[in-house]
């Protein structure tokens, strides 16, 4: 394989090069902590989140409605949608993960998962689809996205780690918000708060879907 297509650095999500204002400061306290308790779960609280948090994607219809369809693999503690990917293939969906591009910075594309999709570890320690031997799909022409975050709100409001990747690949729904497709952040509940310090660009979601309750 290339070095183009090797292991690379990735950006520094908890860089201290960012402007410090009471803003900042405030995600990334709430950001700490909420991963804290998120990596402090046993393997079988983890495992028994996600299997209520599947149960509940069964009995709502998403997947039902909707052919492709965008997930991603869990990582530093956050609730796994990785069993829904077999049960997806199993009634012919199309299914895809983000994938951190090669070529453009800080830029995310989704690439679609079959039985023989090559993995590689991304910067951040992830198995992420090959690149180069994926295809790939515009974010505008999924139809339903199920996406990680730090924390989120009874507004469909949504932190991530920081880095911006979904902000930046559905940036077109600030201006189309009728467009496609349907965003569904998937969480645990604990990761609940009353409200969240918010910035222009973040993408608010359709819905939150938690072991315990879908927020709409």
């Amino acid at each position: 394989m290339s070095d183009l297509f090797s292991r690379r650095p990735c950006l520094n999500i908890t860089s201290n090069t960012k402007q410090i204002t009471p803003l900042n400061l405030a995600k990334k306290n709430l950001r700490t902590t909420i991963r804290t308790q998120r990596r402090a779960l046993s393997i079988q609280q983890q495992k028994s989140a996600s299997k209520k948090l599947i149960s509940h994607l069964k009995i709502s219809g998403l997947l039902q409605r909707h052919q492709y369809i965008a997930l991603y693999l869990a990582n530093d503690g956050e609730i796994s949608p990785n069993e829904l990917i077999p049960q997806l293939h199993k009634f012919n969906k199309q299914v895809y993960l983000p994938v951190i591009h090669p070529l453009k910075k800080q830029q995310m594309v989704f690439c679609q998962i079959t039985s023989t999709t090559k993995f590689r570890k991304n910067c951040y320690g992830i198995d992420e689809p090959v690149f180069k031997f994926s295809r790939r799909l515009s974010a505008k022409c999924l139809s339903l996205v199920f996406m990680p975050l730090v924390a989120f709100d009874d507004n469909g409001n949504r932190m991530g780690m920081g880095g911006g990747f979904y902000d930046r690949s559905f940036a077109f729904k600030l201006n189309e918000k009728k467009a496609r497709p349907t965003l569904i952040g998937l969480a645990h509940d604990f990761q609940k708060q009353a409200s969240l310090p918010l910035e222009p660009w973040d993408i608010p979601l359709h819905g939150i879907m938690t072991e315990k309750e879908f927020y709409t």
